[in-house]
């Protein structure tokens, strides 16, 4: 019997996590600059277009609220989720610049802006991270297709493999979750010393 599509899909994304398990030292680097950036009072900002921009709501929701523990919330922003801020710049300054203006006026040094692309290669995106090296903002790239433009403009690229897009953008939502469950876990275990000394 021929394998079914769901199957097919399947397979693809178990070959693709499967090779995303090598991913696991810039994964821990990842998951350290949002540790050293919350413990320092900054803000996780997150940025995408299309299906990244969703990726980027979807996981400041969880730094927000919570993943699979209870704790405190945690400071995280989607910024394209304001669309009258979004259009109004993308109108007034066109699309190429309107992610640079929200960082020029969002971001501070101490926040970390976390870049979702499948391509590394959206002009908007690009100047956005040009942006930000500019203000002494840090930021990270999770990426595919070898990172593209982005990769070498950020301070740390997270780069999973695959060219296919649907299969990238599932792969980096589940890099995402690790690399939240393991900031959730280190605050949970945090607030945890902190209630036994008090």
């Amino acid at each position: 019997m021929a394998e079914g599509f769901l199957a097919a899909h399947l397979a693809r994304l178990r070959a693709g996590l499967e090779a995303a398990a090598a991913l696991e030292a810039v994964a821990e680097a990842y998951a350290d600059r949002v540790l050293e950036t919350i413990r320092g009072g900054g803000r996780i900002l997150l940025f995408g277009n299309g299906g990244s921009a969703a990726m980027a709501e979807h996981v400041a929701a969880e730094y927000v609220v919570r993943f699979r523990r209870e704790r405190r919330a945690l400071p995280a922003v989607a910024l394209t989720a304001g669309s009258p801020l979004l259009t109004a710049a993308a109108n007034d300054l066109g699309y190429e610049e309107a992610l640079s203006r929200i960082v020029r006026g969002m971001a501070r040094p101490g926040d970390l802006l976390v870049l979702h692309s499948t391509s590394g290669e959206s002009e908007n995106l690009v100047r956005a991270a040009v942006a930000a090296r500019e203000m002494g903002v840090s930021t990270v790239g999770v990426l595919a297709r070898g990172g593209g433009r982005l990769g070498g403009l950020v301070d740390l690229a997270v780069v999973v493999p695959a060219e296919d897009t649907a299969l990238a953008q599932e792969m980096q939502l589940a890099l995402e979750h690790a690399v939240v469950d393991r900031v959730e876990e280190e605050v949970a275990r945090s607030e945890g010393e902190e209630e036994d000394a008090g």
